[in-house]
């Protein structure tokens, strides 16, 4: 049995298990498709649509403006746009 290579698999089986449950903020660009009385409708990561609130008050947004989004630590649940392109 090679050693060295035991040693490598077992380092990266490590490293894969440790960022496989990393959790972290994300933030991407998107635009507004519509707005509804619920809020903005823009598009996560993967393409799908989500209505989401703005967190910078009295900021006027409309549709097909680009906006940056922001993803706490994963939870698409509190997605919200935190600024505009």
């Amino acid at each position: 049995m090679d050693y060295k290579s035991e040693i490598l698999r077992s380092i990266r089986t490590m490293v894969d298990r440790s960022i496989a449950n990393c959790r972290v903020d994300r933030t991407y660009e998107s635009v507004i498709k519509e707005i509804t009385p619920k809020g903005y409708v823009v598009l996560d990561e993967a393409g799908n649509e989500r209505t989401v609130g703005c967190c910078i008050p009295g900021l006027q947004l409309h549709a097909m403006q680009r906006v940056w989004v922001k993803e706490p630590l994963g939870n698409l649940k509190r997605l919200h746009i935190c600024g505009v392109i």
